[in-house]
């Protein structure tokens, strides 16, 4: 199984990109987000790998994060959503994004990725609420992949291709599982809080989170 590859972009197409590796060409198909955030041809990129193999086909997906290659393999496990319908999905939302989505079981925001139905959609706001929030705490832990490859075309750097995700999400999250909120109304209520500020900090996460999960009347 290739899990991640490091090497030079030799050539972008309109769905993928082909790497260089030690002089080893691979070709990765990636999301139109992950696509513009890649450096140009020349340069070093890094990408974490899934690498899906059938009897007509051998395809390669890369994601500039570990959480969106999570949300990938997660997403691909509803029926009807393949690669294809995955990829546009992470690259209308970013993980993030679809991790917010979910939570709040908003279907009309997967509908913004393109091919996606309003059926489509609302099947995998369904099939996936439970599985939000364990995604959504391990957010911290996906860090963008940022290394170099020893080249002598090239200078050993690489191009970072997506804002690491942010730790207030996770940390509010644990704060109210430890106050008895249980994981999926904790999960809605913090996605719904850093809808409102996508920029608040932690403590601003809990007590607008806490706002939202107090009783009504």
């Amino acid at each position: 199984m290739i899990g991640k590859l490091t090497g030079v972009v030799d050539m972008r197409g309109p769905d993928h990109v082909l790497l260089d590796v030690r002089g080893v060409g691979y070709i990765v198909h990636v999301s139109e987000r992950t696509m513009m955030a890649l450096p140009g041809r020349g340069e070093v990129a890094a990408l974490y790998t899934d690498l899906v193999v059938r009897e007509d086909l051998m395809q390669l997906y890369g994601f500039p994060t570990l959480l969106e290659k999570e949300w990938h393999r997660v997403l691909t496990s509803v029926q009807g959503v393949g690669a294809k319908a995955s990829l546009a999905i992470l690259g209308a939302l970013g993980p993030e994004g679809v991790s917010r989505a979910i939570a709040l079981g908003d279907s009309s925001a997967l509908r913004k990725a393109p091919g996606v139905g309003p059926k489509l959609a609302q099947r995998i706001a369904n099939e996936l609420k439970d599985k939000a929030p364990a995604l959504m705490s391990v957010e911290s832990g996906a860090v963008e992949v940022q290394e170099s490859v020893d080249t002598p075309a090239v200078a050993p750097k690489a191009a970072p291709v997506a804002p690491p995700a942010t730790q207030a999400v996770p940390d509010a999250m644990s704060a109210l599982a430890n106050l008895g909120y249980s994981p999926s109304d904790a999960a809605r209520a913090v996605a719904e809080a850093q809808a409102e500020a996508p920029e608040a900090d932690t403590p601003a996460l809990i007590r607008a989170a806490l706002r939202l999960l107090a009783p009504k009347g």
